[in-house]
């Protein structure tokens, strides 16, 4: 789903995940919406989320990604009503970790 999804195969990542021969867990359905977020498709990424956030209320990712595809294409509106969910649903978004291994050596970043 991730592979298809980054390459702009979003029908593709989508029939896939429809077509699973068990019930698709919300890591597929978050690959597909971070690829909405990555092109831009701003329904298929309102399907995701509902999918995501139907299996994990909790989920501050899936809200945040969502917020993001719809002030990149100026939803400002949809964008505050998502984050403001977030608010009443008492989630914060916590800090982003990168890491990153030289010389084997493991080095993690906070944001």
């Amino acid at each position: 789903i991730d592979l298809l999804g980054r390459a702009g195969r979003l029908d593709e990542a989508e029939a896939l995940v429809n077509k699973m021969p068990f019930e698709p867990c919300d890591v597929l359905w978050t690959a597909l919406l971070g690829a909405c977020r990555i092109h831009g498709d701003v329904d298929r990424g309102q399907y995701a989320a509902e999918h995501v956030l139907e299996m994990d209320p909790q989920n501050d990712g899936a809200y945040v990604v969502l917020s993001n595809i719809y002030a990149t294409t100026s939803r400002w509106d949809d964008a505050r009503k998502v984050r403001k969910a977030m608010a009443d649903g008492g989630m914060k978004k916590g800090p982003g970790y990168s890491s990153i291994e030289v010389k084997n050596n493991v080095h993690e970043f906070t944001v």
